[in-house]
């Protein structure tokens, strides 16, 4: 494996004798990104917590999601979510279907399907295209929005 240079712009901090990029790391001429998703600070989302990478205009966005007891049944109109679990065990909740879950279970969510997961969980989530929080939706806001509750 080929050692990182020290002087690398997108390294932040050093870990023995690994170099760690401890931030999204991107710019105009380059053609990746790189992160270090422990470092990015977490935000609330229907499912609990999540540290998200390569918003904007990426392709696809990568989210680790520390799922709460008490998540909240969602679903977008524009984005597909492809969720590996990797600790904990639970339920997720597919249009209004449980199906248990376990480390190393994968799950593509497409468009319109009302989700949540279940249970004290930690997963690796991918949203394509890259997460846009205008397209989280709740089935009582499209009744509010319809006039009726």
């Amino acid at each position: 494996m080929t050692e990182i240079p020290p002087d690398y712009p997108g390294i932040l901090e050093r870990k023995g004798d690994a170099n760690v990029p401890n931030h999204e790391e991107s710019t105009s001429l380059s053609n990746y990104m790189i992160t270090q998703l422990d470092t990015i600070e977490p935000v609330p989302c229907p499912c609990g917590f999540a540290r998200r990478a390569f918003g904007g205009d990426a392709v696809a966005s990568l989210h680790l999601v520390e799922i709460s007891v008490d998540s909240k049944a969602h679903y977008h109109k524009k984005l597909t979510e492809m969720y590996l679990v990797l600790e904990g065990n639970g339920h997720i909740e597919l249009d209004g279907k449980l199906f248990p879950v376990k480390p190393m279970t994968a799950i593509l969510i497409k468009p319109g399907c009302r989700h949540r997961a279940i249970g004290k969980l930690r997963i690796v989530n991918v949203p394509v295209p890259a997460f846009d929080a205008t397209d989280e939706w709740f089935d009582d806001e499209d009744a509010a929005d319809s006039g009726s509750v």
